[in-house]
């Protein structure tokens, strides 16, 4: 809870480049609900498979927290700068692994939307295509178990992928490490700090859904807060003294 007090000070430090994040997000997900609404089979997955990539969509609200933290401007420049000067366009080892780290997350988000929407389309005892459809035959079915089967497996993908991803981002736009390195660290605090962590992941879960079903109005501030939150989580949970700190012509701002 203090990281998201934390968080919720950085947005009020710089409001308008925080809730513009969020703004984007709420706008995006509208757009797959436009797209999907007669579809929700593939919406359902693309609706949580966000869950997966939003530590990627996320670094450029950790950028504005590290700025905030040591004193530093927090304008578009930075924001352009966060999301420019990757590999991109002045690559480097290090750099590389941003834009590695958030292929594979997205890899992830990708191949969780394709088995959901395989899983419902194939298994569900009608075609769903409303979200009563998907209430009615695949949350409340109690013949054929979907709804579990839905969620165990989503369950499956998301705990290691929480775990790897918990605080990579931050750390690979925070410090020169490799790939390998910032998934390895992520997983050692989850696993040095277990309950703690659980109940991180059970916040954010709760605080998306909240704004998924706030027909993504409430991602305007919750996008943010949590973004900014997961800096301030990341700054607890690891000691980087003793990491190279990246540089501004390596990407980072």
């Amino acid at each position: 809870m203090h990281w998201l007090a934390l968080g919720f000070k950085d947005m009020a430090r710089a409001p308008l480049l925080s809730i513009l994040h969020g703004l984007v997000l709420a706008l995006f997900g509208g757009l797959i609900t436009w797209i999907a609404h007669d579809r929700f089979w593939l919406l359902a997955g693309c609706v949580s498979g966000f869950l997966v990539v939003a530590p990627v969509l996320a670094t450029s609200l950790y950028a504005m927290s590290r700025a905030i933290e040591r004193g530093q401007a927090v304008n578009f420049q930075l924001l352009f700068r966060t999301w420019t000067q990757w590999p991109l366009i002045k690559p480097s080892k290090h750099s590389a692994g941003l834009i590695r780290f958030g292929l594979l997350l997205a890899f992830a988000g990708s191949g969780w939307v394709i088995t959901s929407s395989a899983l419902i389309t194939l298994l569900a005892p009608v075609p769903i295509h409303t979200p009563m459809d998907f209430i009615q035959h695949v949350v409340l079915d109690r013949d054929h178990f979907l709804f579990e089967l839905w969620l165990g497996l989503g369950g499956l993908m998301a705990a290691p992928v929480f775990a790897s991803s918990v605080v990579s981002m931050p750390l690979l736009l925070d410090r020169r490490v490799s790939v390998l390195q910032a998934v390895l660290t992520s997983w050692k605090a989850v696993l040095t700090h277990p309950l703690t962590m659980a109940f991180w992941a059970f916040l954010i879960i709760g605080f998306c859904l909240l704004g998924i079903f706030s027909l993504f109005l409430g991602l305007i501030l919750i996008v943010p807060m949590l973004g900014h939150g997961s800096w301030h989580a990341y700054r607890d949970l690891i000691d980087t003294s003793a990491l190279e700190e990246r540089l501004s012509d390596e990407g980072a701002p």
